[in-house]
């Protein structure tokens, strides 16, 4: 009878260790962040989020276009403006002017932010250049400091620049990714890799707000890598 009971409650003390191990945090339980799951995998875009840094935004005030150089300056020294740089980059069946370099004619064949096909006609366009990163809200998160220079180079550089529907990027406006989002859902989580791309390049900060609207739409696709 004591050997019984003996085991009995060697039994019952074993059970009480793997319950109080089952409910204690360990190596395989999710790590802090709101129940966010396993941290974000290496050189993903959402892995990138954490690495911007947050900042209130900073006033508007000072902000022109001119403040980032002449528009579509040649950067590159290929003889051709940016704008034509990446009409040429985007669009498909593309005619010129001079041979070369001003693009007359194309096609938008599937425009990023609505999945439309958008034509292009110089002088009459239906398509815009757009800045990923808006100039002026890069100018209220931390370009206002910068030189001439890099602020060239940020409004000229291809990873910042996206042939897209007009209309479409006039509704933008100067928009992060709180306040708008492509209408094109399909794109989102490329769009937003982006603006991480180019703010993690620039060390442009980003708002609380912006900071978890990246990670709302990059979580649902976590292995989004950077563009």
């Amino acid at each position: 009878m004591f050997t019984y009971r003996r085991t009995l409650a060697s039994s019952a003390l074993a059970v009480v260790v793997l319950v109080t191990s089952a409910c204690s945090p360990g190596a395989d339980a999710p790590e802090s962040g709101g129940g966010a799951g396993k941290p974000a995998a290496r050189g993903t875009a959402l892995a990138a989020v954490d690495t911007l840094a947050v900042k209130g935004r900073a006033p508007k005030t000072g902000y022109e276009r001119e403040k980032f150089g002449r528009a579509w300056a040649d950067v590159d020294g290929n003889g051709c403006g940016t704008r034509d740089d990446i009409l040429k980059r985007d669009l498909t069946g593309v005619r010129f002017t001079d041979g070369h370099c001003k693009v007359a004619s194309g096609t938008l064949t599937v425009d990023p932010y609505t999945g439309t096909t958008v034509p292009y006609a110089r002088g009459r366009s239906k398509v815009d250049i757009d800045h990923v990163v808006a100039l002026s809200d890069a100018w209220q998160k931390g370009a206002q400091k910068w030189d001439a220079e890099t602020r060239r180079r940020f409004a000229n550089d291809p990873l910042n620049l996206l042939a897209v529907d007009a209309s479409t990027n006039r509704r933008k406006s100067d928009g992060d990714a709180a306040t708008w989002l492509p209408p094109n859902k399909a794109y989102r989580c490329t769009y937003v890799a982006r603006q991480v791309a180019v703010k993690k390049k620039y060390g442009v900060w980003v708002t609380g707000g912006e900071r978890d609207a990246m990670k709302r739409v990059l979580g649902g696709c976590p292995q989004q890598k950077l563009p």
